[in-house]
C-alpha cells in the first residue's frame, strides 16, 4: 500500500481511500492540565529550578536552630547562642538588599553561586570554631559571614514573574506555591536540624545545612534557560522610593512581629511541637488560595487578608485565656495560620507590582528584610510579655501587630498601576 508522510513530526495515523497518511498531531489533541499547580510546573524548566530552589531553601529553617543547639551544648550558654544568631540576623538585614541589587545588575547565576559559597564557608567556620573552642568573637564573626546567603525564594519568584509576565492568574498561583514552600521549609527545617544534632553529633545540623544550601543553589543556578535577563543599567534609586512601597514594607514589619511573638509565646505556653500547626495551616491555606481566581484589586485584597489575619489571631488568645486545653489551642493555631499565607502572597504580589523594572530581586529582598526585622522585634516583645505579664497575655501582641499592619496598609499602600 503506498503511503505519504505529512510534512511534520509527532504523527497521527489516518486512512484516506487507499492511502495511509501520517498526519501531524494538532496542539488541541494534547492534554492540558486543569490543576493550576500542574499547569505551573508544566512550564518548561520550572521543575528543575524549583527542585534546586527547594533544596537550597530547606536550610533556611535549619541554621539558627542548629547554631543554638551547637553553641549552647558546647559553651553551656543559651544567652551566647541567642546573641550569635541575633547578630547573624542583623547582618543579613544589612547585607541582603545589597546582594539582591547585585543579582538584579549581574544576573542570578553570576552572583548567587559565589555569595552562597561565602555563606557556606561562614557556616563551616562557625562549626570549626565551636568544635575547637575558639573565642566568642570568632563565633560572631563566622556567623555574620552567612549574611551573604542570597534570597533564594525571591530569585525563584523573579523567575516566575519573568516566565508569566502579563498573566496575573499564573503569577498568583506561583506566589502561592512559593509561600507554601516557605512554610513547608520553615516547618521541616527546625525538626530536621534537631534530629540531626541529636542523632549524629551537635555540629551535624550546620554541616548538612551548608551542603544542602550549596548543592541547591548550584542546581538552581545551572537552569540558565529560565533565568531572568539582566536589566539595562539605570540610575534608578532604591525601590524604597517607589510610591506606596514604604507603607507596604512597614506592613511587612508589623506582620513579622506577628510571627515572632506567636513563636515565643507559644513555645513558652505549650512547647515548640504545637507551633508547627500554625505553619501547617498556613501551608494548606496558601495552596488553596493559589488555586482560586484572584480579585483584580490587589490593594483591596491585601486589606481583606490583613483584616482576616487580625480576626483569626485573636483565636489563640481566646483559647489560652478560656481553657487549659492544648487541643483547643492547637485548633486555634491551625486556624490562625490559615490567614498568614494569603496575606504574604498578596503582599509579595504588591511588591512585584510596585517595584521598578529591573529591581525585582532587591524589592522582594527588602520585603523579606522587613519581615525578619519584625520577627526579631516580635520575639523580643513576646519574651518580655511572657516574663513580666504572663504567657496568656503575650497572645495580645500578635493581635495588636496584625491590626497595626492593617492600619498602616490602609493609610499608605497605593493601588499599583497595571
Amino acid at each position: 500500500m503506498p503511503y505519504e508522510r505529512a510534512p511534520h513530526t509527532d504523527p497521527m495515523l489516518a486512512v484516506s481511500g487507499d492511502l495511509l497518511v501520517i498526519a501531524p498531531r494538532t496542539a488541541a489533541a494534547r492534554p492540558v492540565p486543569t490543576n493550576p499547580y500542574r499547569r505551573l510546573l508544566a512550564t518548561p524548566g520550572a521543575r528543575a529550578f524549583t527542585a534546586g530552589n527547594l533544596l537550597a531553601r530547606l536550610p533556611m529553617g535549619m541554621f539558627s536552630v542548629s547554631a543554638v543547639i551547637m553553641i549552647a551544648g558546647s559553651r553551656g550558654s543559651y544567652a551566647l547562642a541567642g546573641a550569635v544568631t541575633a547578630t547573624g540576623l542583623a547582618a543579613t538585614a544589612v547585607v541582603a538588599p545589597w546582594t539582591a541589587r547585585l543579582v538584579d545588575r549581574y544576573g542570578q547565576a553570576r552572583v548567587a553561586v559565589p555569595a552562597t559559597a561565602i555563606a557556606a564557608l561562614g557556616s563551616l567556620a562557625l562549626l570549626l570554631c565551636v568544635h575547637y573552642g575558639a573565642p566568642a568573637w570568632a563565633l560572631f564573626a563566622s556567623y555574620a559571614a552567612t549574611a551573604t546567603t542570597p534570597n533564594t525564594g525571591g530569585m525563584s519568584r523573579a523567575r516566575w514573574a519573568h516566565l508569566h509576565r502579563g498573566d496575573p492568574a499564573a503569577l498568583h498561583t506561583a506566589n502561592s506555591f512559593e509561600q507554601a514552600a516557605d512554610e513547608l521549609c520553615f516547618m521541616l527545617g527546625p525538626a530536621l536540624a534537631a534530629l540531626l544534632c541529636a542523632a549524629l553529633f551537635p555540629e551535624a545540623g550546620t554541616l548538612v545545612g551548608a551542603i544542602l544550601l550549596m548543592t541547591g543553589v548550584l542546581i538552581f543556578a545551572a537552569q540558565r534557560a529560565t533565568e531572568p535577563p539582566v536589566a539595562p543599567r539605570t540610575h534608578a534609586g532604591s525601590p524604597l522610593r517607589a510610591p506606596g512601597m514604604p507603607a507596604l514594607l512597614a506592613a511587612f514589619l508589623a506582620t513579622g512581629a506577628v510571627f515572632g511573638t506567636m513563636e515565643v509565646v507559644t513555645i513558652a505556653h505549650a512547647g515548640g511541637a504545637i507551633l508547627a500547626l500554625q505553619a501547617a495551616g498556613s501551608c494548606a491555606a496558601g495552596l488553596l488560595y493559589g488555586s482560586l481566581r484572584p480579585a483584580a484589586d490587589v490593594r483591596r485584597r491585601l486589606l481583606g487578608c490583613l483584616a482576616g489575619m487580625t480576626t483569626l489571631m485573636s483565636l489563640p488568645l481566646l483559647a489560652a485565656s478560656s481553657t487549659d486545653s492544648l487541643l483547643a489551642l492547637a485548633g486555634a493555631l491551625l486556624l490562625a495560620g490559615a490567614a498568614t499565607a494569603p496575606t504574604m502572597v498578596t503582599g509579595m504580589t504588591l511588591v512585584q507590582r510596585l517595584t521598578p523594572e529591573g529591581q525585582l530581586n532587591e524589592g522582594m529582598t527588602l520585603a523579606v528584610t522587613a519581615l525578619l526585622g519584625g520577627i526579631a522585634a516580635g520575639s523580643a516583645t513576646g519574651g518580655w510579655m511572657v516574663e513580666h505579664l504572663g504567657q496568656v497575655t503575650g497572645y495580645v501582641v500578635p493581635v495588636c501587630a496584625a491590626g497595626l499592619a492593617l492600619v498602616v496598609a490602609a493609610a499608605g499602600v497605593r493601588a499599583p498601576r497595571n
